[in-house]
């Protein structure tokens, strides 16, 4: 099958095995795969990882053990727990020790045409949602687990600082609180496209200081952290979504003093994802910036845009 394999450096592959099911496992023909702001970390060294890129993803069931699955389409929880372990036995598989991830952690990717994933990672794409809106569902779910950590008022200013592809899907997802929002962000052309939904400003163009009583990070670098200290309110909470490669520096002393709460938040529930997406409640195709084949992979990485670049493997040329 072709793939995009990393190693040191990403590289297309036209002629590598394909997976073979385990027990519990289902294969899975990948229709569509998307570039994750993780996976330009990975390049950069963040995880050490080696092997087939890409954790986001929707297609079609070949082969399972429960033939109910087969022909379906799919989208799939990232992370495998061991299933043994105390923290799996208590419902945190996300959390395992021993845990692979997708295309991250000791288990190939999307960036293939065919996976195999449990049968227990899979989630159901509804009739309604089309595979170019699946293909966000793990993002959105990521979005949505902020909700699921803290509770946002109505009454609450929340800041998001970053209008990337993760920053719009949490502003689109927040905006359903009623809070009142405001989404901070360096590129003009991609920040209004939340213009309906929040309060879209350049960050260049404003100065607050401990105005808001939560703020999410999800810049993908350092600064967006410090940032947001600057921004909360004394008491407030940041939640940080950003992954990257470097170390972060802040002083301690600022957050001790303001008695800020900082929420590490990663994965979140998919099924609630495509709910919202089923229901037109969240909207991602203006989200996609191109739609690549696997032999084009140099394109799509390069772009420099807020934008989503997808990967197609159904139509490549075999």
């Amino acid at each position: 099958m072709k793939c995009l394999y990393f190693d040191d450096a990403l590289t297309f592959i036209e002629d590598y095995p394909q997976p073979r099911r385990g027990k519990g496992e289902a294969l899975i023909k990948v229709h569509y795969g998307a570039i994750c702001n993780t996976d330009k970390e990975i390049i950069k060294g963040y995880k050490g990882f080696q092997g087939i890129l890409g954790h986001e993803f929707v297609g079609i069931v070949e082969d399972a053990e429960n033939s109910a699955y087969i022909n379906k389409r799919v989208v799939g929880k990232i992370n495998l727990g061991c299933g043994e372990c105390e923290r799996c036995s208590q419902g945190h598989s996300n959390h395992c020790e021993n845990r692979r991830v997708l295309g991250i952690t000791n288990k190939e990717g999307v960036f293939a045409q065919y996976i195999t994933l449990p049968l227990a990672n899979l989630h159901l794409v509804p009739d309604t949602v089309e595979d170019l809106e699946a293909v966000f569902a793990e993002p959105l779910a990521a979005a949505l687990e902020i909700t699921e950590q803290c509770h946002i008022k109505p009454t609450h200013k929340v800041a998001i600082v970053g209008n990337g592809k993760l920053g719009q899907l949490i502003g689109q997802v927040l905006s359903l609180t009623g809070c009142d929002l405001t989404i901070l962000g360096r590129s003009e052309k991609t920040l209004f496209l939340l213009k309906n939904r929040a309060r879209a400003q350049l960050i260049s163009q404003v100065d607050y200081e401990s105005y808001f009583d939560v703020v999410v990070d999800a810049t993908g670098n350092q600064a967006g952290l410090s940032y947001a200290q600057k921004i909360v309110k004394p008491m407030g909470k940041v939640v940080l979504k950003s992954t990257y490669n470097d170390q972060a520096l802040l002083d301690p002393t600022l957050w001790v003093v303001k008695e800020i709460t900082l929420v590490g938040s990663r994965c979140g529930p998919i099924g609630a994802a495509l709910r919202l997406m089923e229901k037109k409640l969240v909207s991602v195709k203006e989200l996609i910036g191109g739609v690549y084949t696997l032999e084009e992979y140099q394109a799509a990485f390069a772009e420099q845009h807020a934008l989503k670049s997808v990967f197609k493997m159904i139509g490549n040329k075999d």
